[in-house]
């Protein structure tokens, strides 16, 4: 059974599986990919956790945009449990957070590399926007939108 945890980003199982989110963007785009300027966790308050038999298997936050907009942040699912919808639930916690926070709207930018997390977000009801703020210079930057 998948458990859903909020929490913030001091969680030291968040920063380890942003640390193999991290490689595994590396992997897919080279270290020194652009996009990975804007994969800190510093200014994040609001995180998922996702656990599968209390093994914290997946995560994703969201960090304040502007006053009606929520930015989905450091999404990852271990590989070895891909294919469960984890992404989907852990996205739904988000967007409900969002809410409850106030937020009308929900924004998140991916690359080209991650199919993945592209069909995930199309497949939840996000739509591709204009490339927002720095990453409208990122060739193969991709954002999307959600409103709630």
């Amino acid at each position: 059974m998948i458990r859903i945890v909020r929490t913030n980003a001091e969680n030291q199982e968040f920063i380890k599986l942003v640390q193999l989110l991290n490689a595994d963007l590396a992997e897919r785009d080279g270290a020194d990919h652009p996009l990975s300027q804007f994969n800190t966790i510093e200014n994040i308050k609001y995180v998922v956790l996702a656990y599968e038999n209390n093994k914290p298997i997946g995560c994703g936050a969201i960090a304040a945009y502007d006053s009606n907009c929520m930015e989905i942040k450091r999404m990852y699912v271990s590989p070895e449990v891909r294919g469960k919808r984890i992404g989907t639930h852990m996205l739904s916690e988000l967007e409900k957070w969002a809410k409850e926070l106030g937020s009308f709207r929900c924004i998140l930018f991916t690359g080209k590399n991650q199919p993945e997390a592209n069909r995930l977000y199309v497949k939840n009801g996000y739509s591709q926007i204009k490339k927002y703020g720095k990453l409208a210079k990122i060739a193969d930057s991709l954002c999307f939108a959600k409103g709630l």
